[in-house]
């Protein structure tokens, strides 16, 4: 009983996608062998860097999770340029008198410090591309902000590629 699954299920494997909703592991059938002859497969998205910033309020944190980064692109074979971070961190200062309305002397001084991390990683495919952010986005550490840009690889437009013919 248990052979005949695993051969089933090793056939499945060679002869369609397998993927993993949500906790139940499911079977996806091979779309071209089910869809007419014509339809022709959709390339993948080519990108020639993802930046990725991140933000926090502990230096520690932040030097923690590009580590974290950097390792999970050298497991799926990223090539990863830039794991730095600037010196100073932004200082935003805010000051409030600590009496209501009066004793102007009297004052409270507070301090919010934002650290910055860049993280850079060139040569990408679009499906590697989204399994590897929605990874790191998924162990993102508590009062982390993530901002990623994108810089996609597109083939130029047919009125550019062949010159116009001047009669």
């Amino acid at each position: 009983m248990l052979c005949s699954k695993t051969g089933a299920l090793l056939k499945n494997i060679i002869n369609d996608t397998i993927y993993r909703e949500t906790g139940r592991i499911g079977i996806l059938t091979n779309s071209l062998s089910s869809a007419s002859p014509s339809a022709e497969p959709v390339p993948d998205k080519l990108y020639k860097k993802i930046e990725i910033e991140v933000r926090g309020n502990d230096p520690a944190v932040l030097k923690s999770y590009g580590q974290f980064a950097k390792m999970a692109a050298d497991n799926l074979g990223i090539t990863m340029i830039r794991n730095m971070a600037p010196r100073k961190p932004d200082h935003e200062r805010l000051t409030v008198l600590k009496s209501v309305h009066i004793y102007k002397k009297h004052r409270v001084q507070y301090e919010t410090r934002t650290y910055y991390r860049f993280l850079d990683f060139i040569k990408l495919t679009g499906s590697t591309a989204d399994t590897f952010l929605e990874y790191i986005q998924r162990n993102l550490p508590e009062g982390v902000a993530m901002k990623v840009t994108k810089v996609e690889i597109q083939q130029l437009p047919e009125s550019v590629r062949t010159p116009p013919n001047i009669v």
